[in-house]
């Protein structure tokens, strides 16, 4: 302690002419007691390390301001920087919860996962009504960084895809680049998809007519509907039966477009921006609730009203898992509880504390999810 004294000491004005340094009082000392036979060896070791740590500390508080640094990544910036690019962080500026903790690197990273094992590394992500591939930004980090090959698909007339919204007249047409997508793969090529709210009619019509392009199929708080039934039905259900649509939220939250005229039915819908956070981001950090703000779409309402037909053979086939988000006031946890008995899937699995855009209020949870779902062995055939 007394060389960390006094390196302070002449920090503060003495000149450095006044005293030798105190690095070479240190040395000096050592050579004194090598010299002096057997049993100093262990105590110039002691004092060598001793000395180490006291110029660490002085070096630090030199570069610093006095004030310790309190990341090892801020200290040891240029080493982590011939190692390799940085961890991923999460960018979100609320408190962690325990619902959303911070994973190790280890863990963040499946660094003992070798994604070219599995039956299929390519994971693509459909976004839910009114968003767009933007969405999926955190997401699709995490997921690069574990070794996946990522696809973030914009719907049409979502994102940055220019059709116009108001003109879109069916399913097929609203989920043809998803379509257009499998239909490209090869005849061995295998995905899984992940779907966000209505993105899950998007999927289930893909699973109908490209069922073995695809490994498995996730629903994250999305519509998982079955045959002979449509969006429109699912949502309706939220607002007249769902004793935790507090004041009919979602009903509320909606304004119709009716570009061909009152006397015909809506073309889209618009999500009113006064209500986004209150609906959908009620756990997201702020600055991605402003995102969404200046980036979300009308959702084309013919798709919606529209009912799929899925059979057992097609649809049916793909193995199917769903997220659930349990503070969801858009798709409230009981109705989505109510789909997966509707129509089971193979396994359902929980983010607790999340809103219903998971990717951005729990990213770290739902990448392990999703890790999770992606690393479960192929079933066997029966």
């Amino acid at each position: 302690m007394g060389a960390i004294v006094s390196c302070m000491s002449g920090r503060n004005g003495r000149s450095p002419s006044a005293s030798p340094p105190p690095a070479a009082k240190r040395r000096s000392s050592v050579s004194s007691r090598r010299s002096g036979g057997g049993g100093g060896a262990k105590a110039a070791e002691i004092d060598e390390q001793a000395l180490a740590a006291a110029a660490a500390l002085v070096l630090g508080q030199r570069g610093g301001g006095g004030a310790f640094d309190r990341s090892a990544s801020v200290r040891y910036a240029a080493k982590r920087q011939q190692q390799g690019p940085p961890l991923p962080r999460s960018s979100s500026t609320r408190p962690r919860s325990l619902a959303d903790p911070e994973l190790q690197p280890q863990q963040l990273l499946a660094k003992d996962l070798n994604t070219k094992d599995l039956e299929t590394n390519v994971i693509v992500l459909v976004h839910g009504g009114g968003f767009g591939a933007w969405c999926w930004y955190k997401t699709m980090s995490l997921l690069e960084d574990s070794g996946f090959k990522v696809n973030a698909i914009d719907l049409t007339g979502s994102g940055i895809h220019c059709s116009d919204t108001n003109k879109i007249s069916s399913l097929s047409e609203y989920a043809e680049p998803l379509t257009s997508y499998l239909k490209g793969l090869g005849d061995a090529e295998k995905v899984i998809l992940v779907a966000h709210d209505f993105g899950g009619a998007c999927i289930s019509h893909a699973m109908e007519m490209f069922p073995s392009k695809i490994a498995k199929a996730v629903f994250l708080c999305a519509t998982m509907l079955t045959n002979g039934h449509s969006a429109l039905d699912m949502f309706q259900q939220v607002d007249l039966y769902d004793s935790m649509d507090t004041n009919g939220m979602l009903q509320k939250a909606q304004e119709f477009v009716y570009s061909n005229g009152k006397d015909r039915p809506p073309t889209a819908i618009n999500i009113d921006k006064a209500s986004i956070r209150d609906l959908l981001f009620n756990q997201s950090p702020a600055k991605d609730v402003t995102l969404a703000s200046v980036s979300i779409r009308p959702v084309p309402f013919a798709p919606i009203m529209e009912k799929l037909t899925l059979t057992k053979e097609n649809y049916g086939s793909v193995r199917r898992f769903f997220i659930e988000t349990t503070d969801d006031n858009a798709i409230p946890l009981s109705h989505q509880q109510s789909m997966c008995a509707a129509n089971p899937p193979e396994k359902v699995l929980r983010l607790k504390g999340s809103d219903h855009a998971p990717f951005f209020s729990r990213p770290q949870a739902l990448h392990k999810n999703l890790v999770e779902i992606a690393t479960l062995p192929p079933a066997q055939a029966s």
